[in-house]
């Protein structure tokens, strides 16, 4: 990471709805920066943009990483790590791009500043986190599709079974009750013979 020790920063604000403002947090941001002498290179800003929405959706974001990338600030501050991303997926991939441009990060609300000790090794457990999220979920994949093969399901639902509606449904038991076959309950509805079939001996 950086060791410059007035090095040039850049602000990235972000809002989530057009009734907010990223004001407040660049007031709070700029008065740490002049306080610490910091030199301010850029503001980046995303007014009513979600953190969950990618990087693509975000153009403030990805102008920054480009510019990072540049080598046009070395540290990025931010007002709080919810604004650099809502989940922890797109966090880390946020993250992992500055880590690669040797850039730092200093998050006001969280007091991490990744030029100390202390906020490296939280900037490198945060790393650890998105390691284990991955593993959850491919093993939440992996047992699923498990699940199938032993099941003969796809999906939740039994391999060739058809989709019908619980409209259509009821309306299959109305027609068995008032004697019709399962031939012309078919017709009648749409549904195939065996679909009917399934629908009444599930009732």
């Amino acid at each position: 990471m950086s060791t410059n020790t007035d090095p040039k920063v850049a602000l990235y604000v972000r809002v989530s709805t057009d009734g907010q403002t990223v004001a407040n947090q660049e007031r709070e941001l700029r008065e740490v920066a002049a306080a610490k002498g910091w030199d301010i290179a850029e503001v980046y800003r995303d007014e009513g943009v979600s953190g969950a929405k990618g990087r693509e959706a975000r153009h403030g974001l990805d102008q920054m990483l480009k510019d990072a990338v540049r080598g046009r600030f070395s540290v990025l501050m931010a007002w709080s790590v919810d604004r650099l991303g809502r989940s922890l997926q797109n966090l880390i991939h946020t993250l992992n791009d500055l880590r690669a441009t040797n850039c730092d990060l200093y998050l006001h609300r969280q007091s991490l500043d990744t030029r100390t000790p202390s906020g490296r090794a939280m900037f490198q457990m945060l790393g650890v986190f998105a390691e284990f999220e991955r593993e959850m979920i491919r093993e939440r994949v992996k047992s699923g599709i498990e699940r199938a093969r032993r099941t003969g399901t796809k999906s939740g639902r039994p391999i060739g079974r058809p989709k019908v509606s619980l409209e259509i449904e009821r309306k299959v038991r109305a027609l068995r009750r008032r004697g019709y076959g399962l031939v012309k309950i078919g017709r009648q509805l749409g549904v195939g013979t065996r679909t009917a079939q399934r629908i009444i001996l599930e009732s």
